[in-house]
């Protein structure tokens, strides 16, 4: 067996950073969300909100990251990779704010290509707001069926993680894998 680019998706508040922090806690190589460090790198040069001033601007560092991460995650020792959001993440935002993007965007989903994706549904109970989560449930909810039309759209076939204690879904998640 090759490389497994393994991506972890879903609306804002689903339980992604969780997933991830329990999978490397375990020995797995993960990536985090590289969004919340875009912010922050914003917020140094004075840009308060880059995703609602310079939406563009946002998507394409964005989209640079993402790159990066894959690019990473290929030279990575490990048979799996682990990463918060991927490249097509990025369209599914933009889709989602009914703002166009550069031809670029969509050439960079055809070109860089992921091994599984797991989709993490919305889940009203565990979701939560934050300074660097601005949406609201119902927005969460519109987000993620941004996503899956997004990824499907690529060809993907998304795996649903059911809604479980965090342990119970690192294992489905894992189960589908090794």
């Amino acid at each position: 067996m090759g490389k497994e680019l393994v991506v972890i998706i879903g609306g804002p508040g689903s339980g992604k950073t969780t997933i991830i922090e329990g999978l490397t806690a375990r020995g797995y190589t993960c990536y985090p969300e590289i969004s919340r460090e875009v912010t922050l790198e914003a917020r140094k040069q004075g840009i308060e909100q880059l995703f609602l001033e310079k939406p563009l601007l946002f998507s394409e560092l964005l989209l640079e990251g993402r790159k990066k991460q894959y690019h990473s995650a290929l030279a990575e020792d490990s048979r799996i990779v682990f990463i918060d959001r991927g490249i097509p993440d990025v369209l599914a935002y933009m889709h989602y704010i009914g703002d166009s993007y550069p031809v670029f965007f969509d050439q960079a989903c055809r070109e860089y290509k992921y091994s599984k994706i797991f989709f993490l549904p919305p889940w009203e109970e565990i979701y939560t707001a934050d300074e660097a989560r601005y949406e609201n449930y119902e927005q969460a909810k519109l987000i993620a069926a941004h996503l899956t039309e997004t990824y499907r759209s690529y060809g993907y076939d998304l795996i649903e993680v059911p809604k479980d204690t965090p342990d119970n879904r690192i294992i489905f998640i894992l189960g589908h894998l090794l």
